[in-house]
């Protein structure tokens, strides 16, 4: 192919499009710009820019590490994806699918509601343990928010915030956190006795600052009753919001925190596999999501003390934000972020 020929690729929002090797080129590098501006990171190396440019610029539909690199994969929510029982299901992902760990998970998939069912769900746990060989983890998200008005007895910060009564949304937050704490112990002890591997506090922070203090100090205490039970955590975004903008953890302040410093108060916790997101802007292409990814998240895996698996698939890690991702766009995506990060997983 000559210089200007144009190659399939997909924008973040998944429309293919077609760019040549120079427009790819131009794009890592000002996704890579994007990353050292905001998140004060050093910019990628020019062979790992030529690396990812030969990765996006070609026409391949699949691609894929070579023979030798391949890492682990876990799932969030991988208990209820087809039309089969969650048991059944999770048997799909790992003897058709070939899942490394399988996620048993609740519709609801966060901590609070499941609170209500934990005999339930721990039965269901001790079932597919007996019906399956690759570790089990139980997965659901602190969701801080559901402590909020009108699913929960605190006072709505998101209310109270727009209306500039700054130190009610703090003082309610500061509420919320404690009963998320008692509430995530609660499960993961459940679960941890009835022989769970693992546990995944997914989608971190996704209520900003005070959700990521929960999610920590639940980890903390989790660690301290479980010993033996594996803890990921998985994030939310690239850096976590600052709702409350004054909690620590450790005596850091949490929000404004970027992948490499969540880690490290995550391994501090007690965590054994953290999952660093970056999300996706669908109205940049999978190359310039991919260059911000990599050097976003390049800082924690070179510092890193516990496995990563970075958070690949929709609308993170520079695959698409659509309901099914394409198949060349997940695998490109895959294979830079071990090719380039040297994750343990994704």
């Amino acid at each position: 192919m000559n210089s200007e020929s144009r190659f399939p690729t997909r924008m973040g929002d998944g429309e293919l499009v077609r760019m040549t090797r120079s427009e790819i080129r131009a794009d890592l590098e000002a996704g890579v710009e994007v990353a050292v501006r905001r998140a004060k990171v050093p910019p990628l190396a020019e062979d790992e820019l030529e690396h990812l440019l030969d990765i996006y610029a070609s026409p391949a539909r699949f691609t894929g590490v070579d023979i030798g690199s391949e890492v682990v994969l876990s799932f969030d929510g991988s208990g209820m994806k087809t039309i089969a029982s969650r048991r059944e299901d999770l048997q799909i992902y790992e003897q058709w699918f070939g899942a490394d760990t399988i996620e048993l998970h609740h519709v609801d998939y966060s901590f609070k509601p499941v609170k209500a069912i934990v005999p339930f769900e721990a039965q269901e746990m001790h079932d597919v343990l007996l019906r399956t060989v690759a570790p089990v983890q139980y997965g659901a998200q602190p969701n801080l928010g559901l402590y909020s008005r009108p699913d929960g007895p605190v006072p709505n910060w998101s209310e109270l915030l727009p209306l500039g009564r700054i130190a009610e949304a703090r003082a309610a937050q500061e509420e919320a956190v404690p009963m998320a704490v008692k509430d995530m112990v609660y499960v993961c002890e459940a679960m941890w006795e009835a022989g769970a591997d693992g546990v995944d506090f997914d989608t971190s922070a996704a209520a900003g600052d005070a959700d990521f203090q929960a999610a920590l100090l639940a980890v903390e205490e989790v660690r301290r009753r479980c010993p033996g039970l594996g803890i990921e955590i998985g994030m939310s975004g690239e850096f976590v919001l600052g709702m409350h903008g004054e909690v620590e953890y450790d005596g850091v302040r949490l929000a404004g925190l970027w992948p490499a410093d969540q880690m490290r108060l995550a391994a501090k916790a007690g965590a054994t596999i953290f999952g660093p997101v970056v999300n996706v802007n669908a109205s940049k292409s999978c190359a310039w999501n991919i260059a911000r990814t990599c050097a976003i998240v390049k800082p924690c895996v070179e510092q890193a003390t516990i496995p990563i698996h970075i958070n690949v698939g929709m609308g993170v890690g520079a695959v698409c934000m659509t309901k099914y991702p394409p198949v060349d766009a997940v695998s490109r995506a895959s294979r830079a972020c071990v090719d380039i990060l040297k994750v343990d997983g994704l």
